[in-house]
């Protein structure tokens, strides 16, 4: 069979942590099968609808949304909604006859998922976090294989479906080798004075700001330079926080970013990260080895997030901190943490043997697989 009339669907979005890994695994596919031709299905009115036609895929948008636990009019649309989606979703398979479907997780895997299983199309999923989405364990039994980045996932899928194959991670992200000097130029920064960065997601995040903005005077102690990710609403806020809290020049010590387009040069330089939990943020820092302060959000999804921090404190690879203890105990983590050289040493030992390489290449192997085995 010609290569060209390969055909792969993948569904799902939301947020980062679901589109940058089904974009990783659909690159992949395209590296080891020149001509597949792929399509994304997302929800309408999502991030994925803007990322997925700028890494160069085409994309269709179905009219769905979570369900809250409580009486909403978003909740009286929910049925409406799932019909039409599901209906779509047909329309969408019957239209493209997909060779295999791929599930990343989010409401548009949903009806996707659902509809192919119906047609007997090989359903690929993917789990990110340590704790399964709702979409995932609703699929899970349609499911041929199922792509997990955590050990002790039997606990909520089938054990003969499982395949563990780490979550995929950008490369240009992850290649911090021998940067040191230079990331420490690019932004600025002493390279014989401790780093730490903060992040808090590609949106910031707004607890972990103000813990950070209370306790600056603590923070900048021992010499410690901050690299801090705000976010856009919050770098005038902290610009000014800086200048009121700080004297001399501590106010040096201190680099504030709306957003950081050079991740690489940013783990490149940091001795400590402070970051939520999310899945991709996680499968970053095992990749690049580096010590943790892990405060996930508490509003994720079945708070998975602090699953996910959870599930690296099991193997002392991270230190785990509540966002609600964020504000008094950020400044005394940090600080031990860099006074401490040997436990930076043993925590990124531990983190980095979490780090599974090479993921988007293992599930794309296991999507072509079933290609395969599918007699086309």
């Amino acid at each position: 069979m010609p290569q060209h009339e390969h055909k792969i669907l993948i569904s799902g979005g939301g947020t980062g942590g679901h589109i940058f890994p089904a974009i990783a695994i659909a690159d992949a596919i395209k590296k080891k099968l020149p001509g597949v031709d792929i399509l994304f299905v997302g929800a309408k009115g999502r991030m994925e609808m803007e990322k997925v036609p700028l890494a160069g895929y085409p994309i269709q948008g179905l009219w769905i949304s979570g369900f809250q636990r409580r009486l909403t009019l978003r909740n009286l649309l929910f049925p409406l909604k799932l019909i039409f989606s599901l209906i779509k979703a047909g329309r969408i398979i019957n239209k493209f006859k997909p060779d295999v479907v791929v599930g990343v997780g989010g409401y548009a895997s949903g009806p996707i998922g659902q509809m192919a299983a119906r047609k007997g199309i090989p359903l690929v999923l993917q789990e990110q976090n340590s704790f399964p989405g709702i979409t995932n364990k609703l699929l899970a039994k349609k499911a041929l294989k199922i792509c997990v980045a955590y050990e002790g996932m039997e606990r909520y899928f089938p054990k003969e479906k499982l395949y563990l194959a780490g979550n995929p991670v950008r490369q240009n992200v992850i290649e911090i080798a021998g940067k040191r000097e230079q990331a420490c130029q690019y932004f600025e920064l002493e390279k014989g004075k401790p780093i730490v960065l903060i992040v808090g997601g590609s949106q910031g995040a707004r607890s972990i700001n103000e813990s950070v903005s209370k306790n600056l005077e603590l923070l900048v102690m021992n010499n410690l330079q901050l690299l801090w990710q705000t976010g856009k609403l919050y770098t005038e806020k902290a610009g000014k926080d800086i200048l009121e809290k700080l004297s001399g020049n501590n106010k040096n010590r201190v680099r504030v970013k709306e957003f950081i387009n050079k991740m690489d040069l940013a783990y490149a330089a940091a001795d400590i990260v402070v970051s939520r939990a999310g899945a991709i943020a996680i499968s970053e820092l095992c990749t690049v080895g580096k010590p943790s302060v892990l405060i996930p959000l508490p509003s994720a999804a079945e708070d998975h997030q602090t699953k996910n921090a959870l599930a690296l404190v099991e193997q002392d690879a991270a230190i785990h901190l509540k966002d609600s203890e964020a504000s008094e105990k950020l400044a005394e983590h940090v600080s031990d943490l860099a006074k401490n050289q040997a436990r930076r040493e043993q925590l990124s030992k531990n983190i980095k043997k979490m780090s599974i390489p090479d993921s988007a290449d293992k599930i794309a192997d296991e999507v072509i697989a079933l290609i395969s085995n599918n007699g086309s």
